[in-house]
């Protein structure tokens, strides 16, 4: 560090009998600023109640709900085939991770048996919905410290893998192609060959990518030492994913409770000690790697033909036995999961979305904010990753 500088807290606000601060806007000491909802970064939609002394936060609170909202009591007044059209939008930029979790609840409350090559399949759709996830994760953190270019590239890398989601989908964003029973078609003709020129135009944006970020003195100034999560507060808040893994702690899902086809995989969860911004930054970056040769190891071992959808009773008057279960899986940002719970009826009795970002946005963010400088709001909210619908669901 350059020079060390020890603020004066002692005129900062008490905490009351709930612990939270007792702050007087009347006194001229605290200003109230609103960083977003309209925020540059991957945090879309939400904004953050901050109370300032100077530039530095004594307190913030997370407010959503500008965008998508009230998933869950949607589905549970939609037949169930009806609800796919909406679980793709409780996290728009990694859509495919709703469908196969809620595909994957209705088929094991139903007694269906996925075919294996459409295993494959969907466990390839959710490494591209990874890549891209990423994508944006990486463009994010690089905007939000003024490295704009970091922030195109990763965007277009994401394009062009949005060119294969169409390719095999028929969409973009919204795929809809992870169904109960399956998947909806086979991978096109020469798709391998077309996907492979997509990883390695990502992997020459990644080596720039590198260079430009964590060899830059500017970005570890900013990054390493700022937002720093104690592990001891992984299990009180919930936290999973990178943002444990930056701190030692290498849960994973996948590894850890194998579905689909992972454990027919070879791969490594990386970890970082230092469970500050640049740490978190750090394992993204390291998983994005891998998560490109997952998709090549996919693509080399899947079955060459296969059936990739079994047999459903009609799905417009389809009544699903009274049960309940609860299916997860490790999305780019942790544990995500479905409990899903039916009463023989055509429409789901209860269903509860379990997305990292509600955790991570709302506890933990309130909870390392105090005492960070202004200028660092944006770079903390992004190397969380979190996505609004997730929250207001």
């Amino acid at each position: 560090m350059m020079f060390s500088f020890k603020p004066d807290r002692s005129q900062y606000p008490a905490p009351g009998p709930d612990g939270k601060l007792e702050v007087d806007l009347e006194t001229g000491k605290y200003l109230k600023l609103w960083h977003g909802p309209n925020h540059p970064g991957i945090t879309g939609n939400m904004s953050v109640e901050l109370t300032v002394c100077g530039d530095e936060v004594v307190e913030g609170k997370t407010h959503v709900g500008y965008l998508h909202r009230g998933f869950e009591k949607l589905m549970e007044r939609r037949t169930f085939i009806q609800v796919f059209p909406i679980v793709c939008r409780v996290c728009v930029p990694e859509p495919d991770f709703n469908e196969y979790c809620y595909a994957a609840a209705v088929e094991e409350l139903a007694g269906i048996e996925v075919p294996e090559m459409a295993s494959w399949i969907r466990t390839l759709i959710l490494e591209m919905g990874r890549f891209n996830s990423y994508m944006m994760a990486m463009g994010g953190i690089s905007g939000a410290l003024g490295l704009g270019v970091v922030g195109q590239w990763m965007t277009y890398v994401r394009d062009i893998m949005l060119d294969r989601f169409e390719e095999l989908t028929g969409a973009r964003i919204y795929h809809m192609f992870i169904l109960p029973g399956g998947v909806r078609a086979h991978l096109p003709e020469g798709f391998e060959a077309r996907m492979e020129e997509v990883l390695q135009t990502a992997e020459r944006y990644l080596a720039d990518a590198e260079n430009l970020m964590f060899k830059s003195s500017v970005f570890k100034t900013r990054t390493q030492g700022v937002g720093v999560i104690d592990p001891a507060l992984f299990e009180r808040f919930g936290v999973t994913g990178p943002n444990a893994r930056a701190g030692g702690v290498a849960k994973d899902v996948r590894k850890d409770s194998p579905y689909l086809v992972y454990d027919q995989l070879e791969f490594t969860v990386h970890t970082e000690e230092a469970s500050d911004i640049y740490a978190r930054t750090l394992v993204r970056y390291k998983d994005l790697l891998e998560t490109i040769q997952l998709i090549r190891q996919i693509l080399r071992k899947m079955p060459k033909e296969g059936e990739v959808m079994t047999n459903l009773p009609n799905v417009l008057h389809w009544k699903i036995p009274r049960g309940e279960t609860y299916i997860k899986g490790e999305s780019s940002r942790g544990e995500y999961g479905y409990y899903l719970v039916t009463d023989g009826t055509g429409y789901p009795r209860r269903v509860n979305v379990r997305g990292p970002s509600y955790t991570h946005a709302m506890a933990l963010l309130e909870h390392l904010i105090p005492g960070t400088n202004i200028s660092d709001v944006a770079a903390l909210m992004v190397s969380l990753h979190t996505y609004p619908p997730e929250i207001e669901r």
